[in-house]
């Protein structure tokens, strides 16, 4: 798509939204047209040199360059100043842990979700609070779209050709947030995972849309948890079968109320590990189809109608972060796309020089 997605003049008459559409650029919205001045902007911001090879990304495996990042960061509504944020996504996402090529050709609903830690969340204004996964921040919205229109122009996965997804989710417009650090009771997440305060980081996890966990009941942190458990505990998610990793967006009010009674976030992930999963017998559907959904299963569980199967397999395939605003008793259970894609955590490199690993083959190691 580098070679796709050059500059270039039209006329003055000319319906630049319409054109971007016609050219089949967009996500299904209208676009921001990128100009130079714009693009420059954005290639200065990553550290210059627009032929510069970010990563390869897949499924057509089309070269990143910074001009094209910008490009599609114009597209999307993006500052400059966000640059560092969707090229971090983006080396997440193209990191082969995360198994993109994978994602994007799914018949699954699974879309990456970006969570935005430290210091550079707040100087771009993004939202962790109040309709976090919602609308209405610039932002959280901009980065998010960037790095779909980075999947669409560059991987090339559109609907329907590459794209193989039966129903998709809403989250594959945008999807990313961050945490809210200001308010949480705990220790941010990747301080949780060794990164200093100081310090800004992206995780990226192929994800289902968020699941609510509603509880205005509970003034304890079992309480909460064991509603928390019941959510995850379905056998309608990919990782009631095929494991993997999940999220887990713990509303304010339940943060605060779990912190009250002296609770760290390992002793959350522990418990929500030991009191959730569901019956070997129901996940068999009751032996009326025989043995075939059972095959992902680990080798290690009992095939018992009466065993606890897990959804997911190790408290640190939970990954808790602390978001929403100061009013109302909810949380949300967000499911993984099975143990078929690892969720990648890196750091955000705001220096405006290449220093980054070389990703250019695909692979970025951390």
């Amino acid at each position: 798509m580098s070679a796709v997605m050059q500059t270039t003049t039209v006329d003055t008459d000319v319906d630049l939204v319409e054109y971007y559409y016609d050219a089949g650029f967009s996500d299904g919205l209208p676009v921001v047209p990128p100009t130079q001045e714009k693009i420059d902007a954005v290639v200065q911001a990553l550290g210059g040199d627009p032929e510069f090879v970010e990563c390869k990304v897949a499924p057509r495996w089309g070269e990143l360059t910074r001009e094209v990042l910008a490009i599609n960061m114009v597209m999307a509504g993006c500052k400059a100043a966000y640059a560092p944020v969707v090229r971090a996504a983006i080396l997440a996402l193209t990191d082969s842990a995360f198994n993109l090529n994978g994602v994007q050709a799914t018949t699954h609903v699974a879309s990456p979700l970006i969570v935005v830690n430290g210091p550079i969340a707040q100087e771009l204004g993004m939202n962790g609070g109040a309709n976090a996964f919602g609308s209405g921040n610039r932002a959280n919205a901009t980065i998010g779209r960037a790095v779909r229109l980075i999947m669409l122009n560059v991987g090339g996965a559109w609907p329907g050709d590459l794209d193989k997804s039966t129903l998709g989710h809403p989250g594959k417009y945008t999807y990313c947030v961050c945490e809210n650090e200001a308010q949480s009771p705990f220790a941010p997440y990747h301080v949780e995972h060794g990164y200093k305060p100081e310090e800004s980081t992206v995780f990226a996890i192929a994800a289902e849309a968020p699941h609510s966990v509603t509880n205005h009941v509970s003034n304890d942190p079992e309480g909460i948890l064991d509603t928390v458990c019941s959510v995850m505990s379905t056998i309608g998610s990919n990782t009631a079968v095929l494991g993997g990793h999940m999220a887990v967006a713990l509303g304010l009010e339940h943060a605060k109320t779990i912190a009250q009674h002296g609770w760290t976030r390992a002793d959350i992930r522990n418990y929500i590990f030991m009191n959730h999963g569901n019956r070997f017998i129901d996940l068999a559907y009751g032996h009326r189809y025989g043995k075939v959904y059972n095959r992902n299963i680990p080798k290690w569980y009992k095939r018992e109608d009466n065993t606890r199967i897990p959804i997911i397999h190790s408290p640190d395939n939970i990954h808790l972060f602390v978001m929403g605003g100061a009013a109302g008793r909810f949380s949300a259970v967000i499911p993984g796309w099975g143990h078929m894609s690892t969720p990648v955590h890196r750091p955000i490199d705001t220096n405006a020089t290449p220093v980054g690993p070389d990703c250019s083959s695909g692979t970025c190691a951390l």
